[in-house]
Order: C-alpha cells, then structure tokens, then sequence
C-alpha cells in the first residue's frame, strides 16, 4: 500500500530534488558541501536566530527553535544569539544585526520570512542563512549562501488523522473533524492535506471541516474558527497554526470535544488532546549546526528532515486513547516506514 505515492510527487515539485534523496536525514547535496569554516582552536562558531512574530512562547515551532539553539550552545559550544520580531517590519532589521554583528550562520524561523532571508542574504554573501520549514525551491532568487531545511510533515499529520478517524469510530461520537489552519502556504497545506489522507484512509465518509485563520500569532482567531468547526459536528479539531492554534485547543475544551496539537508536544494543555504531530525544528536547528561545525554546508540546497530521524512523528498519547488504538497507529506507521525504506 503505497501511504505517500502522491504527496512524494507533490513534494518533489516544492523542494526539487531534496526529497528523492533523503530516507536517512542525510542531506540532499548531490554536490560537495562548501566550507563550513573550521573553528577548533579559534573563537566558537556564532550562531544567530530569528523567531517570527508569534514570538518564543508560541508553545510551537519557535519555540523548538529556541531550544535547538540552547541545546547548541550547551553541547556544541557556540556561541548564540536570539532575536524576537514583534512584526514581520522585524525581520530584516533583525537578520542585518546578526549579520553586521560577524554571526556565521543565522537561521529564520519560518515560511513568512522567505523574503527578509532573500535580502538579506545577498546584502550580506558572506554569512550564511538557513530557513526552517522552507525549501530553496520556494524563493525566487536561490542565493548560494541559502539553505532549506524543508520537514515532510505530512507523515506526522497523515498518522495524526489515522489516529483520530479510528478514535472517532471507536466513540461512536459522530462524523465529523475539524482542522485549523495559520495561513495557507505550502508547509500549512502540506499539514492539512496529509491529515486528510489519514482520516480518508480509515473512512472516507468521515468529513473534514478545515479553514485557516489567517493568523499564526492570535490565540483567539483561532478559538473562533475551531468554535464555528464545533458548531458543525466536529468532534476533534486539528491545529495547524503555530502561536494561533492553542486558541483552538482551549475552544475543544471549553466545547468537551476532543483536539491534537501540532509542532510540539501539546499534551500539557489537557487530557482532551489526544496526541500532537509533531515537527521539531529544534531537531533540524542542532544538526543545521552541528553539520557546519564539521564543516559542511549545502547552500542553495536543501535538507530534508523526515519520520526516519525523529524530526517528525505524534507526540504523546492522552490516556483517552486506548492501547489497541495506539498498536493501529503504530501499525501505520511502520508501514510507512517500510515504505520509505523501499
């Protein structure tokens, strides 16, 4: 049973040649990596991070930044800097003082900072830039100082929709989920449709409500959008929407329905949320630079980071999920393997 057949093929078309090549997190270079810059003995590697504007406590992906930085600096012994963007104005302003400040490497958080990365990567040739959840494929300029650092997240999401099609089947509580979405680009979309195929793989019938807020910062945006999902029959809610998404969340719980969070592990947030698909930027962060500490670099290239090194999967299980549920999922997922293997 072929799980990815067509998101491969959707996703080859976003990150070009990344996706083929990669089963192991090995990156996808098919040429020879540029100098990272050889620091033994010398001042430590300088690191830079930018968060976007749902800033360090979004409980989400920059959040997981931040720690792949912090677990950086404590293992790898780098030195680091950490910029918070109160707006998308910050971006720019922010990357040039990493930049002007003599930083090796500077890493922006997401997707809405495409552009801010593609000016300021060429102001400044010299440094390098890494972007998280983006693919060089996705800018319209491809600078050599440039590297995507893409996440097959559909793989944690299809498994999340596996998980709620079954649980709802297993309840008996209605037929109908509902998903959440930030903003509708690529990775959002990428999260949204492998849920999806997760639910219809279980049970077509089963309908998905999806919207998108249209925000990744507003808590209650969200809360809004999963109230109106609720109102129509949805009895667990999907959030795709960084610092948004927890408004979410508290909305299923203030409705007595169920929820699965998305980027970290949201199980603190209740009992009701009966797992997380996770993508852990702080995975890609840490390798990002323990690669350039060895001196490897892949500019205008990408790597991909997938199910197979841990940088995406479902988080923990509420104890609402029952063990023959779980050995299901588990099932899932291990089919999914295999298929990567092949």
């Amino acid at each position: 049973m072929e799980l990815f057949g067509k998101t491969r093929a959707k996703l080859a078309a976003l990150v070009a040649a990344a996706a083929v090549a990669l089963a192991a997190c090995a990156t996808t270079a098919s040429e020879e990596p540029s100098d990272g810059g050889q620091h033994g003995g010398e001042a430590p590697l300088k690191v830079g991070f930018v968060a976007d504007a749902a800033g360090l406590n979004d409980r989400s992906f920059n959040y997981l930044g931040n720690e792949g930085m912090k677990r950086a600096e404590e293992e790898l012994g780098v030195e680091i800097r950490v910029l918070t963007s109160d707006s998308s104005a910050d971006y720019i302003p922010n990357m040039t003082t990493l930049a002007r400040q003599g930083y090796d490497l500077i890493i922006a958080s997401g997707f809405n900072q495409i552009e801010a990365v593609a000016t300021v990567s060429s102001e400044f040739p010299e440094t390098k830039f890494a972007i998280l959840d983006v693919s060089v494929a996705s800018l319209d300029e491809v600078n050599p100082n440039v590297m995507g650092l893409p996440f097959q997240q559909d793989q944690a999401s299809y498994l999340a929709g596996y998980l709620a099609a079954l649980f709802l089947q297993e309840s008996g509580e209605g037929d109908a989920l509902g998903a959440v979405g930030g903003q509708p680009i690529p990775p959002v979309e990428n999260w949204m449709d492998g849920f999806a195929r997760g639910v219809a793989a279980v049970d077509p019938s089963i309908r998905v409500i999806s919207g998108y807020s249209q925000t990744f910062a507003d808590p209650a945006a969200c809360m809004q959008l999963a109230q109106n999902q609720i109102e129509q029959g949805a009895k667990i809610v999907f959030q795709v929407a960084g610092g948004c998404g927890p408004g979410a969340l508290n909305a299923a719980a203030e409705a007595g329905v169920w929820a699965i969070g998305t980027d970290a592990d949201q199980s603190d947030f209740g009992e009701h949320v009966l797992t997380s698909a996770i993508k852990r930027s702080d995975v890609a962060v840490y390798e990002t630079i323990r690669a350039l500490l060895d001196g490897e670099f892949f500019g205008g290239q990408d790597r991909l980071f997938t199910i197979v090194d841990g940088a995406v999967g479902l988080g923990t299980f509420s104890p609402h999920v029952s063990e023959e549920l779980r050995a299901k999922v588990a099932e899932a997922e291990a089919a999914l393997r295999a298929e990567l293997a092949g």
